[in-house]
C-alpha cells in the first residue's frame, strides 16, 4: 500500500533547505541594514528633511531665474518671483523652516526651540549648495551660449545673478541694508499673522500657500533693487559654488567689497528688531496686561506658605 505523501528525493529536500536558510539570512540582513539607516535622533532627521525641502526651494526659485536671465527676460520678471513663492509654498508642506530667516523668526516667536536652529542653519546651507549645482548643470549650455565664455559678474551678460543677489548699478550699500531690512521685517510680520490663533489666522492647512504669496508679493514690490530674497541662507552657499565653480573671489567683490554682508545681516537684525517691536506691542495691549497681572497674582499664591 503507497504513502499518500510524497517522498521527495534527498536532494530536492537540501535544496529546499537551503533556499530557505538564504532567504532568512536575507530577510535578517535587509531588517539589519533598515536597523542601522534608521535615525533615531529626532533633531538629525528633521535637519535632513530641511535639506530636501530647502533644495526643493531654491531650485524652483534659482531654476526661476535662470529661465529669466539665460532667456533674455523674455519671460518677464515676475518669472522669478513666482517660483521663489512656489517653492516657498511646497518647501513649507514638506519641512516648515526651510530659510534661514523663517527659522529664525520660528525660533524667536517660540514655534522652534534654539538648539535646533543650528542644525536646520546646516541643513538649509547644505541644501542651497547642492541646488545651486543642480541648477547649473541644468542651465549649463544655456548658459555657455548666454555668457559667451565671458565670466563676468555684475554685466548685462553674467549669469551669476541666478545664483546670488547683486545689488542694481543705481543701488548703494545702506540703500540695499534698507531696502533687505523692510523686506524681512514684513516676511517677518506676515509669518506671525498667518501663525496668530488669535487674530485672523490662515485656515488650517492654507497657510504654505498664504507663506508662498507673502513671498511672490514681497519679490514684486521690492524685488528690482536688489532681487527677490530676504534670506541670508539664499545668498551665500550659492556664492560660494560660484566661486568654486567659475567666477572666483569676484562674487565677493561685486558691487562694494562688503555688499554681501548685507545679506547677511539685514535679515538677521530685521527679524530681531521687528518681533521686539511687536512682543512690546503684544505686551502693552490692556488684556496683556491683565494676563500678566493674573499669572504674578497666583504665582504669588503658590509660593506662600
Amino acid at each position: 500500500m503507497s504513502s499518500s505523501k510524497e517522498v521527495l528525493p534527498y536532494s530536492d529536500i537540501s535544496l529546499l533547505n537551503r533556499s530557505g536558510v538564504s532567504s532568512t539570512s536575507a530577510l535578517k540582513m535587509l531588517e539589519k541594514v533598515i536597523s542601522l539607516a534608521t535615525i533615531q535622533n529626532e533633531t538629525v532627521r528633521q535637519g535632513l528633511l530641511e535639506v530636501l525641502a530647502t533644495f526643493v526651494l531654491m531650485t524652483f526659485a534659482m531654476g526661476s531665474v535662470a529661465q529669466v536671465v539665460v532667456g533674455q527676460r523674455q519671460h518677464g520678471e515676475q518669472m522669478s518671483s513666482l517660483g521663489f513663492g512656489s517653492g516657498i509654498m511646497l518647501g513649507v508642506h514638506a519641512a516648515g523652516g526651510i530659510t534661514a530667516s523663517l527659522t529664525f523668526a520660528n525660533c524667536l516667536i517660540g514655534r522652534l526651540p534654539w538648539y535646533k536652529f543650528p542644525v536646520y542653519m546646516i541643513g538649509q546651507s547644505v541644501s542651497c549648495f547642492l541646488a545651486s549645482s543642480a541648477v547649473f548643470a541644468l542651465y549649463y549650455d544655456a548658459l555657455q551660449s548666454f555668457t559667451e565664455g565671458n565670466l563676468t559678474v555684475m554685466e548685462p551678460a553674467a549669469a551669476t545673478g541666478i545664483f546670488s543677489i547683486y545689488p542694481a548699478p543705481y543701488m548703494s550699500v545702506w540703500g540695499g541694508y534698507f531696502n533687505e531690512f523692510i523686506a524681512t521685517s514684513l516676511l517677518l510680520i506676515g509669518v506671525l499673522a498667518i501663525h496668530d490663533a488669535k487674530s485672523a489666522a490662515a485656515l488650517q492647512g492654507t497657510g504654505a500657500f498664504i507663506m508662498g504669496l507673502l513671498v511672490v508679493v514681497i519679490g514684486m514690490s521690492m524685488g528690482t533693487n536688489i532681487g527677490d530674497t530676504t534670506d541670508s541662507s539664499r545668498d551665500l552657499p550659492p556664492r560660494i559654488f560660484t566661486a568654486i565653480v567659475r567666477w572666483r573671489r569676484d562674487v565677493f567683490r561685486a558691487g562694494n567689497f562688503w555688499w554681501w554682508v548685507v545679506r547677511i545681516a539685514a535679515p538677521t537684525l530685521g527679524i530681531l528688531i521687528c518681533n521686539i517691536l511687536i512682543d512690546f506691542y503684544k505686551r502693552s495691549q490692556p488684556q496683556s496686561r491683565q494676563k500678566h497681572k493674573r499669572k504674578k497674582d497666583r504665582l504669588d499664591t503658590e509660593i506662600q506658605p
